[in-house]
C-alpha cells in the first residue's frame, strides 16, 4: 500500500470532518449563552453555557484517546462525535421543556464537537513522513477557518429553519449542529479507511501493509496488541508516565497550555473592555473576526516553518508573539479600536505557533503506542487551563483592569520562553 497516498487521503477526509465539526460547534456556541439566559432568567447563569461545553470538550478528551488507543483514530472520533450529535438532542429537548439544568448538561455532551476537532489534528500525523507532521497537523487545523467563520453567520438562518420546521423558539441553531455533527461522523466511519494509527502501528511493528483491494478506502485489519500498547490503555496514567519520561513531551505539553490560557484570557475579556466604550456589536464582531483569522488562516505557514526551523524555535516565538499581543491589547484604551485589533489578530497568531508546534513536538517526543494517551492528557489539561483562564481574567478585570491582565498574561509567556529556551539549549549541546 501506497502510504503516501493514504496519507493524503487521510488528510483530505480529516479536513472534511474538521469543516463540518467546526460549524457545528461555532452555530451552537454562537447563541448558547443567549439561550441559557432566556430560559433561567440570569445573566450570570448564562455564563455557564460556554463553561460547560469546554468543560464537556475537557472531560471527553480522554475517553476519546482511549477509544482512539483501543480500535483506531476512527474510533476516537467517532465517540466524540456521537456525543456531539446526544448532546444536541439534549438541547433541543431542554428547549422545548424550558428547562435550563437539562441544556447545560446537554452543552457538556455538545463538548464532543471540540474535543472531536482537537482530536482530528493529532489524526493527521500518525502517517506523516519524517520532518513533515507539524505542516500535515496545520492543514487539519486550517481547514476550522471555514467552520469557524461560516458558524456564526449561521445562526440566524438555522433560526429562521427551525421555526419553520416548527421547533421551539432559539432550537433552530442546535438543529443544524446536529446535521452538521452527524455529517462529520458519517465521513469519519465511511472514509476514514484505512485506519492511520492503525496503519501506522502495523508498520512500525514490521507488518506487511495490507494490500489494497482496488480501492484506498479498503480498511486495513488490526493489527496484534504487542506488550507496549497493551500496557498504554492505562489511559491518564500511561500518559503521566510517558510525559515523565520525555522532557520534550513536557515541554511541549506546557507550552500548548500556557499558549491557550494566554490566548483565551485576553480573548474573553476585550469584548466586555470595547463594551465599556459603548463599542457595538459590529465593531465586536470585526475584533474577534480578525482573532479568528489570525487563529487559523497562517496555520499552513506555522506548519511549515515548525518543520523547517524546529519545533522549540517556532514555541519560542509564538510566546513572542504573544507578548507583543498582550502589551499592545492591554495597553489600549478602550477607544482604541485599531490597537485592540492588532492586538488580537497577533494573539490569535502566537496561539497557532504554540498549537501547531506543541501539538507536533509532542507527538514525535513519545512512542507511537502512548501516543494517544498523551494527546488525550495534553487536550484535557489545555481546556482546563482554557476555563480556569477565563475565570482568572474576569476576576483580574473586574478587580483591576484589562491593562493588568495584559501585563499578567506578558509576564506568564515570557517567563514560559525563557524556560523554553533554557532547557532545550542543554539538550542541543549534548
Amino acid at each position: 500500500m501506497n502510504i503516501a497516498a493514504v496519507q493524503r487521503r487521510t488528510l483530505a477526509v480529516l479536513s472534511i470532518a474538521q469543516i463540518t465539526g467546526g460549524v457545528g460547534v461555532a452555530v451552537g456556541t454562537a447563541l448558547s449563552s443567549l439561550v441559557v439566559a432566556k430560559l433561567s432568567g440570569s445573566v450570570a447563569i448564562s455564563g455557564l453555557a460556554g463553561t460547560s461545553s469546554v468543560l464537556g470538550a475537557a472531560l471527553l478528551a480522554l475517553p476519546t484517546a482511549g477509544a482512539a488507543n483501543r480500535g483506531g483514530r476512527r474510533a476516537g472520533l467517532t465517540l466524540a462525535y456521537a456525543c456531539a450529535v446526544l448532546g444536541c438532542l439534549v438541547a433541543l429537548l431542554a428547549i422545548a421543556t424550558r428547562v435550563w439544568p437539562l441544556l447545560l448538561a446537554g452543552l457538556v455532551l455538545f463538548g464532543g464537537g471540540s474535543a472531536g476537532n482537537l482530536a482530528s489534528r493529532y489524526s493527521a500525523t500518525d502517517l506523516s513522513a519524517p520532518g513533515h507532521s507539524a505542516r500535515h497537523l496545520a492543514w487539519v487545523v486550517w481547514a476550522a477557518t471555514i467552520g469557524s467563520v461560516t458558524g456564526p453567520n449561521l445562526a440566524e438562518p438555522a433560526e429562521h429553519l427551525g421555526r419553520r420546521l416548527g421547533l421551539a423558539p432559539d432550537a433552530g441553531p442546535f438543529a443544524l449542529s446536529l446535521l452538521a455533527f452527524a455529517l462529520a461522523l458519517a465521513v469519519v466511519l465511511v472514509a476514514l479507511r484505512p485506519d492511520p494509527l492503525l496503519l501506522a502501528r502495523a508498520t512500525s511493528q514490521g507488518s506487511p501493509a495490507p494490500a489494497a483491494s482496488g480501492s484506498p478506502a479498503a480498511p486495513a485489519p488490526t493489527p496484534t496488541p504487542t506488550p507496549a500498547v497493551a500496557r498504554s490503555r492505562g489511559g491518564l496514567r500511561a500518559g503521566w508516565r510517558a510525559l515523565r519520561e520525555s522532557p520534550a513531551a513536557s515541554r511541549a505539553l506546557v507550552a500548548i497550555a500556557v499558549a491557550h490560557t494566554a490566548m483565551v484570557s485576553v480573548m474573553s475579556m476585550t469584548p466586555v473592555h470595547l463594551d465599556h466604550a459603548g463599542a457595538g456589536y459590529r465593531t465586536i464582531g470585526v475584533v474577534l473576526s480578525v482573532h479568528i483569522a489570525g487563529m487559523f488562516v497562517l496555520s499552513p505557514a506555522v506548519g511549515w516553518l515548525a518543520d523547517r526551523i524546529g519545533r522549540t524555535r517556532v514555541l519560542v516565538l509564538g510566546m513572542g508573539v504573544l507578548l507583543a499581543a498582550a502589551l499592545l491589547a492591554g495597553g489600549a484604551g478602550p477607544h482604541d479600536i485599531g490597537r485592540v485589533t492588532a492586538g488580537l489578530g497577533l494573539l490569535g497568531v502566537g496561539w497557532s505557533c504554540g498549537l501547531i508546534a506543541g501539538s507536533a513536538m509532542l507527538t514525535e517526543a513519545v512512542p507511537l503506542e502512548r501516543r494517544p494517551a498523551v494527546q488525550g492528557l495534553s487536550d484535557l489539561l489545555m481546556n482546563v487551563c482554557g476555563a480556569g483562564g477565563t475565570i482568572l481574567a474576569g476576576l483580574i478585570v473586574s478587580g483591576l483592569s484589562y491593562g493588568t491582565l495584559g501585563t499578567a498574561t506578558a509576564v506568564m509567556v515570557t517567563v514560559t520562553a525563557a524556560w523554553l529556551a533554557l532547557t532545550t539549549r542543554p539538550a542541543r549541546t549534548a
